[in-house]
């Protein structure tokens, strides 16, 4: 029977504490996001503004040139949900094959889509960016979902793969024998039962991509087509010291994401867990 001693009020507490100081940097963002600029230096950090005020985010929603937040807002969520269906499309068959397969090919396949996981990108930067050119990738949000897919597809293809190997095939084997083809029991039968699998490849592709600065600042970085992060970083370089519109496109940077994050918490757990059973 459980009881409630000193010894759990004092953990209680503590765990409390801890939450706070977790949740302390996040009050600081919104309270200062929300200040006018009369307020911004005459009051404390801490406090709460006298006069909460949305000119922040409009100024911000207003910016033009490379500072512009709205086009990148714009081009990110065209390259991260781009290049999340690409993920989920091609590592969901890659891995069904994969996993499936009983050939020699398959397993050294699978190894070396561990060792393209934990090899940098950074390393063929110049020579992914010179083929990238030739073939008139560069500058275009297509591009850079081409370019994203297939640097994260190892990635999902591990996940799927660890995922299929722990499901049975009695299901696909009752399929097949009432006369369905490979294409119709992936599609029927399979896809359905990874929706775990699916939703933490969703996740970690739309933090990785969402977030990427380098990738996109080297394969984006002086055109129209210009990802949220470097807006931002061209946006706060203007701006050096107004905290109130750097923290307002921060939080504007962080909504989109944080809200698909909360959405499809549940499959990420699910699924990483089975990744890693794999």
């Amino acid at each position: 029977m459980f009881r409630y001693t000193w010894f759990t009020v004092l953990r209680e507490i503590g765990v409390w504490i801890l939450a706070l100081a977790f949740l302390l940097p996040f009050y600081l963002l919104i309270a200062n996001a929300f200040k006018p600029d009369d307020e911004l230096y005459t009051t404390s950090t801490l406090a709460w503004p006298t006069a909460p005020t949305l000119n922040n985010f409009a100024n911000v929603l207003s910016a033009q040139g490379n500072s512009n937040v709205t086009l990148g807002l714009r081009n990110s969520l065209i390259i991260t949900a781009g290049t999340t269906c690409g993920l989920v499309l091609l590592g969901a068959l890659t891995g069904y094959v994969i996993s499936r397969s009983t050939r020699r090919w398959s397993r050294w396949a699978y190894y070396l889509f561990l060792v393209a996981i934990v090899m940098p990108t950074q390393l063929g930067a110049v020579p992914l960016y010179v083929g990238a050119r030739t073939l008139g990738l560069t500058g275009s949000p297509w591009g850079m979902i081409v370019l994203y897919t297939g640097m994260l597809l190892p990635l999902a293809i591990f996940l799927y793969a660890g995922f299929l190997r722990q499901l049975g095939i009695e299901y696909e084997e009752a399929a097949a024998i009432d006369g369905a083809g490979s294409l119709q029991i992936f599609v029927r039968i399979v896809f359905p039962l990874v929706a775990p699998a699916t939703g933490t490849v969703a996740i970690l592709a739309g933090l990785i991509v969402w977030n990427d600065f380098f990738t996109a600042l080297i394969f984006l970085g002086g055109s129209e087509n210009q990802t949220l992060p470097v807006s931002m970083y061209y946006f706060i370089g203007a701006l050096v010291s107004k905290w109130n519109s750097i923290f307002a496109v921060v939080i504007i940077s962080m909504l989109p994401i944080l809200a698909f994050y909360l959405f499809a918490q549940k499959r990420f757990i699910q699924g990483f867990s089975g990744g890693l059973k794999g």
